[in-house]
């Protein structure tokens, strides 16, 4: 559902806004402007009727009023139509109005426009029609009325579109002035309507020189003025053809993947790039045509977003208490943000950092006013604290736990191994402990595609959560689950933003190796896929995102300088720094021993819970707790044992005293 909210101007804009205001508008609310345009129109409309009339008798007699001066009835004709011409003007007024001739922008006069000016017309000829013939018994000649309509449709439009030509004329000569060549790439509805806004609007200074469209029946067409030239594979020819400075891409409806292949061809030009939003957005007001935006890198994965089941996800949320740890960060703060909207009894953001708490609480407040005042609560604690995650599940009884607080930047916690371990591994331990407790219904640990026979220790301790996950659902009436997903555009930390402020500082842009590639997904799908799995839950599941084709991400950072203006290589330069320690060439989405099975959301799989020795397993845990709490160096060997997936090299890696050994 679309909420609309009302605009409030600034106290500038508003006082300027109410002086254009009280220019035309006096304080009965009589506008002059809109007073004096309907009269003149109405005065045209009337010198219309009168020629219309004089013309279409003229017309019978081949324009020659000698000829019909020279007829025996040419008296009576003339007597006739004067005598009808005050009935002509009244009615003709009087149809006018009712088909809204004088309350239409005819600035922006179109084939509407034009309708009803033909409609008018033709009925007020028939009511001249009717009048003459049988009210008043005048006896003209048949053809008078068909003559009469006509000049008077003609009369009118000239009178109607004649600004709208004038200003079409005065544009095309002041066309070579605009300094923006435009490419539109599409030619259909959102292309059409483009093209027209661009060519009608004073307030874009930009000129449309061509059309690029795959369709054949459309190739040498022209779209409001502008040639159709070719299709995608003729883009980089029409570009030095026309000078083009700008391309816009107007196919909101065309596949992802399409629009990616396109993208990369204009890419290959020095060109600025744009979209058009969605024709349902223009109609909807949520943007308008002049609102292109900048073509975001997410274009470019070749992937359309992962569409969830809206109501599967309500049915469980729905008045349940729902406790979301690290509440703060990027998904766990989209996770509050989805929440909310799915009604429940109690959420509960619960983070260590304060500064991000305070930010979600905040920006809920804004939007969810009338939800948050007595639904909404925001605890400052830590997942590593036994007695902290003891009390807000003793005091709220949460039903539903979504556990996104960890740390998860690699090379930090290549440093800093002990951290990961306390922070990641022992938090989980001691919220899942809570969760079984206090009997909650779900619990949905926020894991990553670095699990799967990691080769680093932030993705170690990440499999040893889905372990710990996996146990505990064996334990209770609790359903743990884990969903594990790829590189998230646009958190913290990700490589996205991270290109961009090197390209901001003018380069050079890091890759750590030509050939790594990367599976990535959207902050709404990732959370998406979360919300979905709770719906799923039967326990020990681990569930994987379908993310489409993995990305180089050294082809991301091509993009991502190529959209910002500048040639890859040239203007900004790549560089490769190696690969860091812990980091993969290419991650994987399962271990082979976990198979793969589908849900009903096509691209939500599910990983099987790999068989393991519990008690074992928790007694190595509990081993593994006095060790990072003891700080020792080469923490990793432990990891090792309850990992036996996790690669690395004893004695090679990055450990807490920041050296290399």
């Amino acid at each position: 559902m679309i909420t609309l909210h009302p605009v409030r101007m600034s106290d500038a804009k508003e006082a300027w806004f109410s002086a254009g205001c009280r220019s035309s508008v006096n304080n009965n609310g009589f506008n002059r402007q809109l007073f004096v345009r309907r009269a003149v129109l109405i005065v045209y409309d009337i010198l219309a009727v009168t020629a219309s009339s004089a013309l279409g008798l003229l017309m019978r007699f081949d324009m020659s009023y000698a000829e019909l001066a020279g007829t025996v009835n040419s008296d009576v004709w003339i007597d006739s139509i004067w005598k009808y011409l005050p009935i002509s003007i009244v009615t003709t007024i009087i149809v006018f109005y009712l088909f809204r001739m004088y309350q239409s922008l005819w600035t922006y006069a179109g084939a509407p426009e034009m309708g009803s000016v033909i409609l008018s017309c033709l009925s007020t000829g028939v009511l001249q029609f009717i009048g003459m013939q049988f009210i008043f018994r005048y006896s003209m000649p048949r053809s008078y009325y068909f003559m009469f309509t006509m000049w008077l449709i003609a009369l009118v439009a000239v009178s109607r579109f004649a600004y709208r030509l004038f200003r079409t004329f005065v544009q095309k000569r002041t066309e070579s002035a605009r300094n923006v060549n435009v490419m539109v790439i599409g030619a259909g509805e959102a292309g059409n309507s483009l093209i027209r806004e661009m060519n009608t609007s004073r307030y874009i200074q930009k000129a449309v020189c061509c059309v690029i469209d795959d369709n054949p029946a459309k190739m040498g067409a022209y779209i409001h003025g502008v040639k159709v030239v070719g299709g995608r594979y003729d883009i980089i020819e029409a570009v030095g053809r026309y000078n083009i400075d700008e391309i816009i891409v107007a196919l909101p409806a065309a596949p992802k993947k399409e629009v990616r292949e396109i993208l990369d061809i204009c890419q290959q030009t020095k060109c600025d790039l744009k979209t058009l939003p969605g024709i349902y957005q223009l109609v909807n007001g949520e943007v308008s045509v002049s609102q292109l935006r900048k073509v975001d890198v997410i274009d470019l994965l070749g992937r359309d977003p992962v569409q969830i089941d809206i109501e599967s996800v309500m049915g469980y949320v729905k008045g349940k208490t729902v406790l979301v740890t690290g509440g703060g960060g990027t998904i766990g703060s989209e996770l509050c943000r989805q929440i909310v909207t799915h009604q429940p009894k109690l959420l509960i953001i619960f983070d260590i950092y304060e500064n991000n708490a305070y930010d979600i609480q905040q920006e809920l407040r804004m939007k969810y006013p009338e939800f948050c005042t007595d639904h909404l609560l925001v605890l400052i604690g830590s997942v590593r604290n036994t007695a902290r995650v003891e009390d807000v599940f003793k005091e709220y009884r949460p039903d539903i736990i979504y556990h996104a607080a960890a740390h998860k930047h690699v090379p930090l916690m290549e440093i800093s191994p002990n951290e990961a371990i306390k922070n990641n591994v022992m938090g989980t331990w001691k919220v899942c402990e809570a969760a079984l407790k206090y009997k909650a219904e779900r619990f949905v640990l926020i894991s990553t595609d670095k699990a799967v026979n990691p080769t680093n220790i932030m993705g170690a301790t990440k499999r040893i959560c889905e372990m710990i996950v996996q146990s505990y659902d064996k334990k209770g009436q609790t359903s743990f689950v884990a969903v594990r997903f790829g590189n998230v555009l646009g958190s913290s930390g990700s490589v996205i933003p991270l290109f961009n402020k090197q390209i901001e500082a003018g380069g050079p842009v890091t890759v750590t190796d030509p050939r790594i590639i990367r599976y990535f997904m959207t902050i709404p799908e990732a959370v998406s896929l979360v919300l979905q799995a709770g719906a799923y839950a039967k326990g020990g599941e681990i569930f994987v995102l379908d993310m489409g084709e993995p990305v180089k991400i050294l082809d991301l950072a091509k993009n991502l300088i190529r959209l910002s203006g500048f040639v890859p290589g040239e203007d900004i330069e790549i560089k490769f720094t190696g690969l860091r320690p812990g980091e993969k060439l290419y991650e994987e989405m399962l271990m082979e021993e976990e198979g793969m099975q589908d849900t009903p959301n096509k691209l939500i799989h599910i990983g099987k819970p790999i068989e393991m020795d519990d008690e074992a397993f928790f007694e190595g845990l509990s081993k593994l707790k006095i060790e990072s709490k003891e700080e020792i160096a080469d923490v990793r060997g432990w990891v090792k044992e309850l990992v036996p997936t996790y690669s690395y090299t004893p004695g090679t890696g990055m450990y807490s005293n920041g050296k290399n050994e």
